[in-house]
């Protein structure tokens, strides 16, 4: 199949491009003696994720219960949730995951503990948790530094129906660019330097009050210090001073790679995978002589996201084998079926041409599809089901 015979709008992955991406991120791993445990919520995809687990990654990371369903029953054995389920709802559908996985999920209230702890111990049997930490981000978590950090994971410890398994952070203030004075690398060094060390120095209280052996290994209930974003992995670097390191890492987004990593110089633009495929449908010229063009895509295919460094909606390539940009196009609206192409002096792009855009926000975008088409150059090589397309709750 030719990718002209596609449906218009589809998502393209260049098979060789994501490859290597995942053999990068799995050397990155190796290299700093973490496990690899990729957040598939970027893919959503059995497939994909299979590819992931082959290459070496030791379980995955999924965002929502329904996720979690959805690769349990494609027989993925080690999953877990990065969220913090507080309803008895939720806790009965990982119940019954349990019988043919190792799950575990998040808490980081005293009243999320506790209805969970109140649902398991009822059911006799004992869910694995880790705390989720805040270490800059300012989301959910407990904040690294406070003095409730160690009493709250005090009182995890002694709740029946719970085993603390662990803390977890994401450093999602990776993605919000350069402080003033401050170089685009040396942020992403400054954020990933903070996640690590602000994780073992919560950590390293925890080992004080003997809530964390060291010398457990996986299997026998290694306490995990999880990490993870795309973003901070670019220079993550391990610490192995301390007699306990850095468990394992968590990015999502590096498999595909999208405007907002090459906007932040995480990755450039032969380092992204996935591109939306569109077509021109429209194309009038305004008052100041430059041409707008129309796409098929709009806010049901492209995210609104904006980024750090990123100009409108994507990247318009015009020649999508080299990952060159087309000058001066910008996607620079959306409306729900429309993208909004501006090309000040003119485009050379007639009605029926296709363009390919990497997105802002790959991770939004594959969400609203339920395929996606490996590809190499013009060939498609298959078709890729979204499996956990919609699984929100």
């Amino acid at each position: 199949m030719h990718l002209d015979d596609l449906p218009s709008p589809a998502i393209l992955i260049e098979d060789r491009r994501l490859d290597a991406n995942l053999r990068r991120m799995q050397a990155k791993a190796r290299g700093q003696q973490v496990a690899l445990r990729p957040h598939t919520k970027t893919h959503k995809s059995i497939q994909l994720a299979r590819r992931q687990r082959d290459l070496g990654a030791s379980g995955i990371t999924v965002a929502k219960v329904g996720e979690a369903e959805v690769f349990a029953e494609a027989g993925f054995e080690d999953i877990r949730l990065a969220y913090t389920p507080v309803s008895d709802r939720d806790f009965a559908r990982l119940l019954v995951l349990m019988e043919r996985a190792r799950i575990s999920f998040c808490v980081d209230t005293d009243e999320g503990a506790d209805a969970a702890s109140s649902f398991f111990a009822r059911h006799g049997r004992t869910a694995e948790v880790l705390i989720e930490v805040d270490c800059g981000y300012g989301r959910c978590g407990v904040p690294w530094d406070h003095p409730r950090a160690v009493t709250f994971a005090q009182r995890v410890s002694r709740l029946p129906g719970l085993r603390l398994a662990g803390i977890l952070t994401h450093a999602g203030h990776g993605y919000h660019g350069p402080k003033i004075n401050e170089s685009p690398e040396e942020a992403l060094r400054r954020v990933s330097a903070e996640e690590r060390d602000r994780m073992l120095d919560y950590a390293g209280r925890l080992y004080q009050l003997g809530l964390i052996d060291p010398n457990a290994d996986a299997a026998a209930g290694r306490f995990e210090i999880s990490i993870g974003s795309t973003p901070t992995m670019r220079y993550f670097e391990n610490r192995v001073d301390l007699g306990f390191t850095i468990t394992e890492i968590r990015p999502g987004n590096y498999l595909f790679n999208d405007a907002i990593q090459v906007g932040l110089g995480v990755a450039n633009l032969a380092e992204c995978a996935l591109t939306v495929q569109a077509t021109v449908i429209s194309r009038h010229r305004d008052k100041t002589g430059a041409d707008k063009l129309f796409l098929d895509a709009g806010k049901k295919v492209f995210t609104s996201d904006t980024g750090y460094n990123t100009q409108g909606h994507g990247i318009l390539l015009y020649n999508a084998r080299m990952m060159q940009s087309l000058p001066h196009a910008q996607l620079v609206a959306l409306s729900e079926e429309h993208g909004w192409v501006r090309v000040p002096g003119g485009a050379t792009l007639d009605i029926g041409a296709r363009v390919r855009v990497v997105p802002n926000h790959a991770c939004v975008v594959v969400n609203n599809f339920d395929a996606m088409y490996l590809v190499e150059g013009d060939e498609v090589l298959e078709e890729i089901r979204v499996d956990a397309r919609g699984r929100v709750n």
